[in-house]
């Protein structure tokens, strides 16, 4: 089993920045991909970005250059940065981290963008 704990959340101005983090716990080791969804209000949840253990990264069209992934395999986390925020970002923002054959989640954490 593996436990994720998102922190970072928060209501920014549009143009503003926020960082969000994820702590992965309990059977950690063979993890493979991490990564963010987010889900904005009457739409399915959407892949953000994507890093692999290696540090492979992968990003939505939307928000290329704006945002970036990073993660830390010896601290077990991984953390978004979120630069140039845009209303259209306003979701709930979910890590993931894959492990074997199953994708463990965290409880989500809202971003709000103001115009």
């Amino acid at each position: 089993q593996v436990q994720l704990v998102e922190s970072g959340g928060g209501l920014v101005q549009a143009g503003g920045s926020l960082r969000l983090s994820c702590a992965a716990s309990g059977s950690i080791f063979s993890v493979n991909d991490m990564g963010w969804y987010r889900q904005a209000p009457g739409k399915q949840r959407a892949l953000v970005a994507t890093i692999a253990s290696g540090g492979y990264t992968n990003y939505a069209s939307s928000v290329k250059g704006r945002f970036t992934i990073a993660r830390d395999n010896a601290k077990n986390t991984v953390d978004l940065q979120m630069n140039s925020l845009e209303p259209e970002d306003t979701a709930v923002y979910y890590c993931y981290a894959d492990r074997i054959n199953r994708r463990y989640w965290g409880q989500g954490t809202q971003v709000t963008v103001s115009s």
